[in-house]
């Protein structure tokens, strides 16, 4: 996690109870995590645990998995032992999936009070988990708001949201259930953005922070950047998931690079390019896309800056940990603020990357 761009960025956020998720803590100040959800059928141990280790190399935190059945929940007995992330298992409907769950030993569940069944259903489950230390989510989500919150309000709306999942907590909190983390999501940005908000105000657990069904990996990325961005830029919010319609791998992929540009977290690369413009006197869209395909393979946070003219360019340069700034047929090539070599075209990714892998293996050396 960043030291100066956290208390830059980050000094204002809410403070929240921490909550454990396996070995990861959401709230109580820990940096904001980033979560997934597996696309496989639960069933498929193997492929499933496939799926986890990708997420896994991407940097994902916590995954959570669909347990639609009880073959789904014995798999997860499968799963478990072999996971490196924490395991959140996604229950809805029958209390004795979450029960196989917690006996499998998941690290979290998602339910709703509201569709388990019985107040006695849901005190066995809270009793069963607050036995294991398994926390609970309580997820609000636009599409299956209760015809009774409906009828209440009228239409979905953000107060519908918050409603409905302070009732569900109630529930936790009357069975005597405290290791409790929120999300009250919509598709709707400034819904969501709203939601979060107001029960910001009325809590102090967790909250999951995401856009429901926000799209491709193109549209659903800019949406949740959107609306995650806005979020987290109020203080509000202990973990995320961008939720696309794509292979989960690049969910993880656009949630860290939304905490990247608030400065909350800092894994990887964080790259700078200026745009395409008629000053530019090299390809620098060509430049700039080879550079980030290289980049992809550095876990150190290190800023990079590809700069095409020198309008801007020196000045962005500088201001980044490495960075180039081209002219015609030729660039300079900075680091830390300084102008350490003058090369032609032809060199400076080269040069850069090399740049680049000596301070990653600097930072990796110091820890």
């Amino acid at each position: 996690m960043s030291g100066t761009a956290v208390l830059a960025a980050g000094s204002h956020r809410s403070r929240t109870r921490k909550v454990r998720v396996g070995k990861v803590e959401i709230g109580g100040g820990a940096p904001v995590s980033v979560q997934s959800m597996t696309i496989t059928d639960t069933r498929d141990i193997e492929g499933t645990l496939v799926q986890i280790y990708q997420l896994a190399a991407e940097g994902c935190e916590i995954v959570r998995l669909a347990v639609p059945d009880q073959a789904a929940a014995e798999a997860l007995g499968g799963i478990k032992p072999r996971s490196p992330l924490p395991i959140v298992a996604d229950i809805h409907f029958d209390h004795r999936l979450a029960l196989a769950a917690l006996e499998a030993g998941v690290d979290k569940l998602r339910i709703n009070p509201g569709n388990i069944g019985s107040r006695a259903r849901t005190r066995t489950v809270a009793e069963a988990a607050k036995r294991q230390g398994v926390p609970i989510r309580i997820g609000a989500n636009i599409g299956s708001l209760s015809k009774a919150t409906l009828r209440k309000f009228g239409q979905p709306c953000a107060e519908a949201l918050v409603d409905s999942a302070l009732e569900d907590v109630k529930v936790l909190q009357d069975l005597d259930f405290h290791d409790i983390v929120i999300s009250v999501k919509a598709s709707d940005v400034p819904m969501a953005v709203d939601a979060y908000t107001m029960i910001s105000e009325r809590v102090d657990y967790p909250l999951h922070v995401g856009i429901t069904e926000s799209g491709t990996a193109w549209t659903g990325g800019i949406k949740s950047a959107t609306g995650i961005g806005a979020i987290l830029a109020r203080g509000i919010g202990d973990t995320i998931r961008v939720s696309l319609a794509a292979d989960p791998v690049e969910e993880v992929k656009v949630g860290f690079e939304i905490l990247k540009s608030l400065g909350l977290r800092t894994r990887g690369v964080q790259l700078v390019a200026c745009p395409s413009c008629g000053r530019a006197e090299v390809d620098i869209i060509a430049i700039a896309q080879e550079v980030e395909r290289r980049l992809a393979r550095i876990d150190a946070p290190v800023k990079v800056a590809v700069m095409g003219c020198a309008v801007n360019g020196p000045g962005e340069a500088r201001m980044a940990d490495l960075g180039i700034a081209c002219g015609r047929g030729m660039g300079l090539l900075f680091k830390n603020g300084k102008i350490i070599a003058s090369l032609p075209e032809s060199r400076l990714v080269d040069a850069l990357m090399e740049q680049v892998e000596q301070l990653a293996s600097e930072k990796a050396a110091t820890g």
